[in-house]
């Protein structure tokens, strides 16, 4: 990711990119820890994405006059995590599974 692109988004969209890579890096971490992570170098390659998106979220705030993590303190609320809104439209989800296995069988 350049920095150009980050600076084309809105402080909203910012703020759910870096969101979204935080949530990448962590399942990242969980595969490579399983040994199911084939190419490791995307580790190192999230977290500098994550640094350029700390980074103009910073410089805004300063530009903006804002304290430390106000964007994001503004803008977490309206995160959907991609994941959980496929899983949601779709109606999966493990603790859906779960309950309904349970409810067809009693």
């Amino acid at each position: 990711m350049k920095a150009n692109e980050l600076h084309a988004l809105t402080d909203e969209q910012l703020v759910h990119k870096g969101l979204e890579l935080e949530r990448t890096l962590l399942t990242q971490t969980f595969r490579h820890r399983l040994g199911q992570l084939e190419n490791t170098s995307v580790l190192g390659k999230t977290k500098k994405d994550i640094a350029r998106v700390q980074t103009v979220v910073t410089a805004r705030e300063h530009a903006q006059g804002l304290n430390k993590g106000t964007l994001l303190g503004m803008h977490r609320g309206s995160f959907v995590p991609a994941v959980a809104a496929a899983a949601t439209e779709a109606g999966a989800g493990f603790l859906e599974g779960m309950l309904d296995n349970q409810g067809a069988t009693e």
